[in-house]
């Protein structure tokens, strides 16, 4: 292998040295968080924390994971992500597949009606009016069913199917398969990748949303976590009445006088941001392999 030139070698370097730059200012934030979550809150308000805890305590997880409500909300959250994500997944695959149906009479109208909702809607109104006569207020459903279908998701699935070989169906409806079973036992094991991909995106999504519970959600026993640590942002944990945190947290931070506001904002963070984050190095081998192969066709 030829040895690379001056300039060569400087482009290079450049190169490293902006990417570095660049993953620096990427995980610095949140490597930030963490080392506040396990300092004591006292000395966090002194200021000057960077990249390792000054005072390093456990309590501010301690005072997290003993509060009922966190807990709660915390089982919300899982309950509506691994259920969200099934049922949208597998609505959405069902639909990509009757879509690749060509028999399926009016398939390019219902192809331009499902293109024209991914770029307009009817807006946050008469989605409130239309879940509230659905009865979907302070229900688990209103986690699950306005998010059944992606179009988006559609399509790459439709692609996906549509590149699959013709001779499995075949064979298979020579065996007697209906189509039930040619999508149960032949079409979803064969798209594991773009199943694992967009699944990953779907779970994203619901981990993460906290503004759909802050309208359609007014009981504390189903709000998730994120809403509560978006609550906890715009308010002060102790003295607000609305604080996330009950009576026995309180009186143990009261006890302890070594958390603040900002530690325990920031352990809560990393409970929020951990649990989804240990998900993605199960399926990134899946990424590019699932979305190309279902982008693309030859």
């Amino acid at each position: 292998m030829a040895r690379l030139g001056y300039s060569d070698r400087l482009m290079v370097t450049c190169i490293y040295i902006f990417l570095g730059l660049l993953s620096f200012t990427a995980l610095y934030p949140f490597w930030n968080a963490l080392v506040v979550s396990f300092n004591v809150g006292k000395d966090t308000a002194l200021g000057g924390i960077t990249f390792w805890p000054r005072a390093f305590t456990l309590e501010n997880y301690k005072i997290i994971l003993s509060d009922s409500r966190l807990l709660n909300g915390f089982f919300i959250s899982v309950s509506r992500t691994v259920a969200g994500t099934i049922s949208a997944i597998l609505m959405t695959a069902l639909l990509a597949y009757g879509m690749t149906r060509s028999n399926l009479i009016g398939r390019k109208y219902y192809m331009v009606y499902f293109v024209i909702t991914m770029y307009f809607s009817g807006g946050l109104i008469p989605a409130y009016l239309l879940n509230r006569s659905l009865g979907l207020m302070n229900t688990f459903l209103v986690f699950i069913i306005p998010s059944l279908i992606s179009v988006w998701n559609m399509i790459v699935f439709r692609t996906f199917f549509k590149n699959l070989p013709v001779g499995l169906e075949e064979s298979a409806q020579i065996d007697g398969c209906s189509n039930w079973g040619i999508f149960g036992r032949i079409v979803l094991p064969l798209s594991g990748p773009v199943i694992a991909t967009l699944g990953l995106f779907t779970a994203v999504a619901h981990w993460n949303d906290w503004f759909l519970p802050s309208i359609y959600i007014t009981s504390d026993h189903l709000l998730p976590i994120q809403t509560m640590l978006r609550q906890t942002l715009n308010s002060t944990i102790v003295t607000n009445q609305s604080s996330v945190l009950d009576s026995a947290s309180i009186a143990l931070m009261e006890q302890t006088r070594t958390v603040s506001t900002k530690s325990l904002t920031m352990a809560m963070m990393m409970v929020v941001t951990i649990p989804i984050m240990l998900v993605y190095p199960f399926v990134q081998k899946y990424f590019v392999k699932g979305v190309l192969v279902g982008s693309l066709k030859e």
